[in-house]
């Protein structure tokens, strides 16, 4: 049986949104089988910061940041934007990325899905 790999209807490189979105109170959206990485990174703390406190969701926006920052290393957290739904339970991330290629994206979806905090990535 042969597999025939699509072509990308995407043209490389492109500014590409990212939307993902996970709960506020920070518990975990499916079991977890996420492995963290020990990479430590640097984030302006004014991205995260920005967050109110009494909202939650800090702890959620440091592991997506560090999840695209691996895989996009380019990315402008000051251009990450939050939005948190009507009754304050779920926060929405849209991190746009410079994306390089089919790839880099697959990769970076998988990961983003396969964390613990996130509902679902589009």
């Amino acid at each position: 049986m042969e597999t025939s790999v699509q072509p990308s209807l995407i043209e490389y490189p492109c500014d590409f949104p990212i939307k993902i979105m996970g709960r506020v109170d920070g518990l975990p959206a499916k079991p977890a089988v996420y492995q963290k990485s020990n990479a430590i990174l640097p984030f302006a703390d004014d991205s995260i910061t920005a967050i109110p406190v009494e909202h939650g969701g800090q702890d959620f926006t440091r592991a997506v940041l560090m999840i695209v920052k691996r895989h996009a290393p380019d990315f402008d957290e000051a251009s990450l934007e939050v939005k948190f739904s009507r009754k304050n339970t779920y926060l929405s991330l849209t991190c746009t990325v410079r994306a390089i290629s089919r790839e880099q994206l697959d990769a970076l979806y998988q990961e983003l899905c396969a964390h613990p905090m996130v509902v679902m990535a589009l």
